[in-house]
């Protein structure tokens, strides 16, 4: 599996695990990796009139030393550039002493028009920011508008965060090795790193396995076997039953949109629990959909004694004070103890978590009872500050770790939405998101994954997978169906891309499982 993503020391470690094992050394990691880089240069640009080779003191630029002479082997006019020799007695000094071409200074940069540049000055083991001589290369490829190959990470970004450090190369192709990094997924990394290939250099499952990497990049393979599929002998209850709290009359929108996407995402059952006032606004939009009265906290017990639903959204246009405080501190109430019935899973949105700004340890302190059901929350940048005022303001942290630092201190599952969402759990696990699509940013579209989130909760799925799922399946879904797209299209264009995880073979009750 190749859905781990390593950070930069991670990455260190599974080179020297792999070097220890025998029998490739640090040359010949080095050698691998640079022949991989390329391969992908001479088949995407056979007719390049000329390669610049920008190499680094360290490993990043051994790797360049070896482009550079299989490149200049294969008859491609090639010129290195550099911005120190190697460490005497390194590999990166070893790949140098192979390489046939003299370095020029890369103070002297002079690429011509049309020309290829391969980025291998710092990759992702850079800690400070990029200046002087590289960031004038990095200007003037910029400037003549050059095609950049980076390796394994454009120069300048940081691995661990994706932040820009300076400033850095935009690469239309990088070639990074075993597994990606966050770097490569965090903004704005991602979007600096054009295309990536990920490259086998030899560094095994076994080795990868050994370093137990915690964070992941998102997609079926972190949690294709937890999709809930229905057993044969299933009906509705058994799907499970899905409680969403509706504003009022003038805002019953949200909660019909993630309703909906509750009901799209397999739960069995579905109700809307709409104040008094708006209930005849609720009926009239509601088909498949049922309803019931919810004007106090009280009314919530009730509906949990009666009709034991197993999972709650609460947030999407329910409005922000008091009320939505004590229904969010009831749910939390709610769980299962022992042998008895109750909630399994609960998803705050939006006005949930807005409504605790003020008092946000009261709402980690219930999360963190023992019988309290396990919590969602999905805020974007602006709930997430709110919330979380001290991480949201630290500017050195990533925001993999600030959603780490969020979920532990809540004790839920924190989505922590945008362009690059990343999902936490409270154990430190965490998965960064690939492949969101600029289509999803409408009005309804958050409702929506909190829907298809708590309907995956409401049929058993583990909290953290089940966000992950959600999150995946919403941005999958805008991704495919592209311009035009409006909230109310998610629902209903989810199910092709549900389809096709079925029949891939995921869930807990398929045959595949077993397998």
């Amino acid at each position: 599996m190749s859905h781990e993503l390593l950070t930069s020391a991670e990455m260190g470690e599974a080179d020297r695990l792999t070097i220890a094992a025998g029998p490739t050394d640090g040359v010949g990691l080095m050698r691998r990796a640079g022949r991989a880089v390329a391969t992908e240069v001479l088949s995407r640009y056979p007719s390049a009139a000329h390669v610049h080779v920008l190499c680094g003191p360290g490993n990043n630029g051994g790797d360049g030393y070896v482009v550079a002479r299989i490149l200049a082997g294969s008859g491609v006019a090639t010129t290195v550039w550099t911005s120190g020799p190697p460490r005497p007695g390194s590999d990166a000094a070893v790949a140098a002493a192979e390489c046939p071409i003299k370095p020029r200074p890369l103070s002297d940069f002079d690429p011509g028009p049309r020309s290829i540049v391969v980025d291998a000055l710092y990759g992702a083991g850079l800690s400070k920011p990029l200046s002087g001589e590289a960031a004038r290369a990095v200007n003037l490829a910029a400037k003549l508008h050059l095609r950049v190959v980076a390796v394994d990470l454009p120069s300048g970004i940081s691995g661990d965060s994706g932040k820009v450090l300076g400033t850095s190369f935009s690469a239309d192709l990088t070639v990074t090795f075993a597994r990606k990094k966050p770097g490569h997924l965090l903004l704005p990394g991602r979007e600096r790193c054009g295309e990536i290939v990920l490259a086998d250099i030899g560094i095994v499952a076994e080795i990868i396995a050994r370093l137990q990497p915690r964070t992941f990049e998102n997609g079926p393979a972190l949690w294709l076997r937890d999709l809930p599929v229905p057993a044969i002998d299933a009906h509705k209850y058994k799907r499970g039953h899905v409680g969403v709290f509706s504003g009022g009359p003038n805002a019953t929108g949200a909660a019909r949109l993630s309703a909906l996407a509750a009901a799209r995402s397999g739960a069995g059952a579905v109700t809307v629990l709409s104040p008094g006032n708006a209930m005849q606004v609720n009926a009239a939009h509601l088909t498949s959909i049922m309803l019931r009265k919810a004007d106090e906290a009280a009314d919530i017990e009730a509906f949990v004694g009666e009709r034991r639903p197993s999972a709650f959204v609460l947030g999407p246009g329910f409005g922000i004070g008091e009320k939505t405080r004590a229904f969010a501190l009831a749910l939390l109430a709610s769980g299962k103890p022992a042998a008895s019935t109750g909630i399994d899973g609960l998803v705050f949105d939006a006005d949930a978590i807005t409504s605790f700004r003020e008092a946000p340890d009261v709402l980690f302190e219930a999360a963190r009872r023992p019988d309290a059901p396990a919590l969602v929350m999905t805020p974007h940048e602006g709930e997430f500050a709110r919330l979380f005022a001290d991480i949201a303001d630290d500017n050195v942290s990533s925001k993999l770790d600030k959603a780490r630092a969020a979920a532990a201190r809540a004790n839920a599952v924190i989505v922590y939405k945008g362009a690059d969402t990343v999902v936490a759990a409270p154990d430190g696990r965490a998965a960064i998101n690939s492949n969101g699509a600029a289509w999803l940013a409408t009005a309804g579209s958050g409702d929506v994954l909190s829907g298809i989130t708590t309907g995956l909760l409401a049929q058993g799925m583990p909290a953290f997978e089940a966000a992950c799922a959600a999150v995946w399946i919403h941005a999958e879904t805008g991704r495919r169906f592209g311009p035009g797209l409006i909230a109310e299209d998610l629902p209903l264009a989810m199910v092709p891309v549900l389809r096709e995880l079925v029949a891939a073979g995921g869930g807990r009750c398929s045959t595949a499982l077993e397998r």
